[in-house]
């Protein structure tokens, strides 16, 4: 698996959101730097756990997608006995 990498804007965007959550939620300050090393921890050991969730969702949606297209192509099928009978 590709290494999951952020642009510089979302980076930081997670990286603040880190730190405000380790403020308000655990009463703890914790730096830029500590609360980048914790994003890039979390990306390189579980990141493939929702990577992989994400794929068997899509996976899910698609097989739906194409039951359902799979139905309609079926209900647009003629009866045949109708046809040579009228032929």
């Amino acid at each position: 698996m590709k290494k999951i990498e952020f642009s510089k804007d979302a980076k930081a965007a997670i990286v603040s959101r880190i730190r405000r959550y380790f403020e308000t939620e655990l009463d703890q300050p914790i730096g830029a730097l500590p609360a980048e090393f914790l994003l890039d921890f979390f990306a390189e050991e579980i990141g493939a756990h929702y990577y992989n969730q994400g794929l068997r969702d899509a996976h899910a949606a698609l097989s739906k997608k194409m039951e359902d297209l799979a139905e309609d192509i079926y209900l647009l099928e003629r009866d045949e006995k109708n046809k040579a009978a009228g032929a």
